[in-house]
């Protein structure tokens, strides 16, 4: 064989090894029905679903741009529901703010235990989310701010340095409000308010102490010579429980008179059901309206409730109502715009 021919042959002899070695691995592959490992059906479920997958991957992109067209067109909706008015920020815009000047009094926090500091907290997130939402929203100020309250909202609550329309200071309300602005809003005072006075300052005592501490805010404004006075629940309202109510209770009370100018009208609204709240005349004919008007007059010596929750819970229509537009989105404060 001449050296010309070598090289034609050696190359001849790999084409051939190599077709040989293809063959084999082709051999080796598995396939549908046959080999020496059969598919199990698991791997062919797989197999079918792989298939399918490729098969619509044209089907899901067409849906992806649908998707992203319909989205398109709802931002266009609701940019121009925007631009007629309809929308919760240009709503807010008509609010008018009252001069009223609502102050929760924090200078009582040594005297609860941490449990009832949550308490007040959660009464005052309650306060700031109903003026928030407010037609009519007051000044609104968090006054003695420190302690254990203080803490509380730092661990549980750290949004609270950004909420808005809020004065929240360390300082006693005394030292920045003039004595004669000031009006203690207390169940002990034998003094009625007949309406509200939006040049006044009103203060609420932050306190909830189930009755450990009687007649303490009364005590509060006389110590400080400050006037003081009671809301008008007993002419309008018969309970059967005590008088004295939430600090957000009092806070939505003055909410709702500010919008309704009606005192009757802003009692049922907020007031909780299980007080069982009725007005005057539909209680005076009951024979038992004596018995229940007594217990209820001889209970206006105290600044707190028996009953543990009577200052948390928030069960009257309105907040019934709230609740369950709330379930929809969320809490308490996270609804609220900060």
């Amino acid at each position: 064989m001449s050296s010309e021919m070598l090289p034609a042959v050696i190359e001849t002899s790999n084409a051939e090894r190599k077709q040989d070695l293809s063959d084999q691995e082709e051999s080796r592959k598995p396939r549908l029905g046959e080999g020496l490992e059969p598919v199990s059906k698991r791997q062919m479920k797989k197999l079918i679903k792989q298939k399918q997958w490729e098969e619509q991957r044209e089907l899901r992109k067409q849906k992806r741009k649908e998707k992203r067209k319909r989205k398109q067109l709802e931002r266009q909706g609701q940019l121009e529901s925007n631009l007629d008015g309809n929308d919760r920020k240009r709503i807010r815009r008509g609010v008018v703010h009252s001069t009223l000047r609502l102050i929760i009094d924090c200078s009582f926090d040594s005297l609860m235990v941490l449990k009832d500091i949550k308490k007040l907290h959660k009464q005052i997130q309650r306060c700031y989310a109903e003026n928030r939402r407010a037609l009519h929203p007051v000044q609104f100020y968090l006054t003695s701010h420190g302690g254990q309250l203080k803490k509380n909202m730092d661990e549980n609550d750290k949004g609270w340095v950004n909420w808005k329309d809020i004065h929240i200071k360390p300082d006693h309300y005394s030292e920045f409000i003039k004595k004669e602005d000031l009006i203690y809003l207390t169940s002990d005072s034998p003094n009625v308010l007949k309406e509200l006075d939006e040049s006044k300052a009103y203060v609420i005592g932050g306190l909830v102490d189930h009755n450990h501490h009687k007649g303490l805010t009364y005590k509060e404004a006389s110590n400080h010579g400050i006037d003081h006075a009671q809301l008008p629940l007993g002419n309008f309202v018969k309970m059967n429980s005590r008088k004295v109510l939430a600090v957000n209770h009092v806070f939505e009370i003055i909410l709702e008179y500010l919008e309704t100018r009606d005192w009757q009208e802003a009692f049922f609204t907020i007031l909780p059901q299980r007080k069982g709240a009725v007005p005057t005349d539909k209680a005076c004919e009951s024979s038992s309206c004596n018995k229940k008007s007594a217990r209820v007059e001889g209970g206006l010596d105290s600044d707190s409730s028996e009953e543990e929750d009577s200052r948390n819970e928030l069960d009257s229509p309105r907040e019934e109502k709230k609740q369950d537009e709330e379930n929809s989105t969320e809490s308490v404060v996270s609804s609220v715009p900060h």
